[in-house]
């Protein structure tokens, strides 16, 4: 094992101007360069010599190499083809690790961890650009994978927003996207000091419990209903879901919300999961849909 770790701010400087390594803003790329969150991100993620981690964006692989220390396979979907020469240095190493050039959000990530990680479970692990944060979860928690859990960094505003409750302003269209398939969890803030370049906000390490039964609702209506609901979120739920796309007039919602029990005053920010499932499936039987 060397003796330089990669998240020492000395050895990454060092190492990006030896390679003439410039920073695309466009890809959001902020390096993690602070030991006590790295590891704690693999302490989080509980990761043993029995698993096989997904990590989304090793960057130069600062916490690709800390999982590699204690995994017993790891493999990083990198886009930047500029950093393969480093992470041929930073990772020659670990024989545990492979490097796969693609974006995330278009590769088969089915056939990675069945050809690459020995079938799954697999556990996801990574620090996320901001700027696709929303998009690589959904592609994680919607497609079915074999993934045992997610433990990902990301803008702490966002994070905030995922478990955001009902009759909280944060509560949006995301809470309740995320919290249909997962039980999210912050574990703690990292402050944007901790990243070469400093990003202009304070991060957030959160943990996606994936769900092992999910509602029964047919689900393609209720994120229609969801979408529709908060498109409008400052009107109340009768009006946002009549003057939408769901193609509904002010008395058939009435109906609709009469019979699921919910206010007709009420608003998008003030209704759980439960209640979009009971608006989603009393418009099949009223024969709307």
């Amino acid at each position: 094992m060397k003796d330089k770790r990669l998240y020492s701010p000395k050895y990454v400087r060092e190492i990006l101007n030896r390679y003439g390594f410039q920073f695309t803003k466009s890809l959001g790329q902020n390096f993690l360069i602070d030991g006590n969150i790295v590891r704690k991100i693999s302490e989080e993620g509980n990761i043993t010599k029995e698993d096989y981690v997904l990590e989304i964006g090793p960057g130069i692989g600062t916490l690709t190499e800390e999982l590699a220390l204690n995994a017993k396979k790891v493999v990083a979907i990198e886009l930047d083809k500029n950093l393969f020469p480093i992470l041929d240095e930073t990772l020659n190493n670990y024989n545990n690790v492979e490097i796969i050039h693609g974006d995330i959000l278009k590769v088969d990530i089915d056939k990675i961890i069945k050809e690459k990680l020995a079938g799954g479970p697999v556990k996801v692990v990574a620090n996320l650009p901001y700027y696709v944060t929303t998009p690589i979860i959904a592609k994680l928690i919607e497609e079915d994978l074999n993934i045992e859990s997610i433990i990902i960094m990301i803008q702490k505003e966002v994070a905030h927003r995922i478990i955001a409750s009902p009759n909280n302003k944060q509560y949006g269209s995301l809470s309740i996207f995320v919290n249909f398939y997962t039980n999210p969890e912050i574990l703690i803030t990292v402050p944007k000091t901790v990243f070469m370049p400093k990003p202009k906000v304070d991060s957030a390490i959160i943990r996606l419990n994936l769900k092992k039964d999910l509602p029964q609702v047919d689900r393609k209506i209720f994120f229609q209903v969801v979408k529709a609901a908060f498109s409008k979120r400052r009107k109340t739920i009768l009006n946002s879901l009549s003057s939408s796309s769901l193609g509904l007039d002010k008395e058939q919602v009435k109906e609709v919300l009469k019979t699921s029990n919910i206010p007709l005053e009420a608003r998008a920010e003030n209704l759980k999961i439960e209640d979009f499932i009971k608006i989603s499936k009393t418009l099949p039987s009223l024969d709307i849909y």
